[in-house]
């Protein structure tokens, strides 16, 4: 494992994580000794963001009553809530989102999208293997007749795609790439945005509310979704099973998410 120079030690205000392959262990699940260090960070004043593509009701589940103070970064930064309160959104025009379902709709391969909007997300496939898939990530998810029915504030199209996203549908989507982000966030996800929002605009919006710079700010991540994300900290964090453009972008590693990297970097700062 690979840390900063502790002498001086950081003087960390901000601390923004990816979820899955980064925070959560290898069975998905929040390390049970995450708990007492977030209340070590709060006695220290410094605030805690998980960073996700997952919906902000998802995250909040997550966490628990841990997380009534927390920020947290979520459909892949177009929505930031502090304590129920939007900070900052992003929302797609509804005919971006017609145009993006006809696109996938016209898929031969094997794909199911999600609308993620601020109240709720929304699929209209509902066979079991794809809804297992969905209710991963979606606490509050709602089955439509049809999606360009869906009367909700958009912020992100996510497309699941059973083989390879990055090779399949991300390709599929280059149409759509030509003015909006197509961003792929996991193995078998591929998120459309709106151009120029992402996990790295968002933290940059936390660290101007928050009044935090830089050189205050760590933040850790696994996936192609987390490259901006270490540009706007002077502590950035690639995890031991990162992407390899993660790796190169990152300026620090921490071992794998299997390994609980994210506690064990953490632990070492704040001694």
């Amino acid at each position: 494992m690979q840390l900063p120079p502790l002498e001086p030690r950081p003087d960390i205000r901000l601390v923004a994580v990816d979820m899955d392959g980064t925070l959560l262990d290898a069975e998905g699940r929040v390390p049970a000794t995450l708990w007492p260090l977030l209340e070590r960070l709060a006695e220290r004043g410094i605030a805690f963001a998980p960073a996700s593509g997952r919906q902000y009701a998802t995250l909040r589940r997550e966490f628990g009553g841990h997380g009534d103070d927390m920020v947290f970064i979520a459909e892949n930064g177009t929505f930031v809530v502090r304590r129920d309160a939007e900070i900052s959104s992003d929302v797609i025009e509804p005919a971006v989102v017609d145009e993006v379902v006809a696109t996938v709709r016209a898929l031969t391969h094997d794909v199911g999208v999600v609308l993620c909007g601020k109240r709720s997300a929304y699929i209209e496939r509902t066979d079991e293997a794809f809804r297992r898939e969905a209710d991963r990530y979606y606490a509050e998810l709602r089955e439509v007749d049809d999606l360009d029915a869906v009367d909700d504030d958009i912020l992100k199209i996510a497309v699941f795609d059973f083989g390879s996203a990055e090779h399949a549908t991300a390709p599929a989507l280059a149409g759509i790439a030509r003015t909006h982000q197509v961003v792929v966030s996991g193995e078998h996800w591929v998120d459309v945005m709106n151009p120029g929002v992402n996990k790295g605009t968002a933290v940059r919006r936390l660290q101007s509310v928050l009044g935090v710079t830089p050189e205050q700010t760590a933040v850790f991540g696994d996936y192609l979704n987390d490259l901006e994300m270490m540009d706007a900290a002077a502590y950035s964090f690639a995890m031991a099973n990162a992407h390899p453009d993660v790796a190169a972008r990152a300026r620090y590693r921490a071992p794998s998410n299997a390994e609980h990297g994210v506690i064990r970097v953490l632990e070492a700062l704040l001694a």
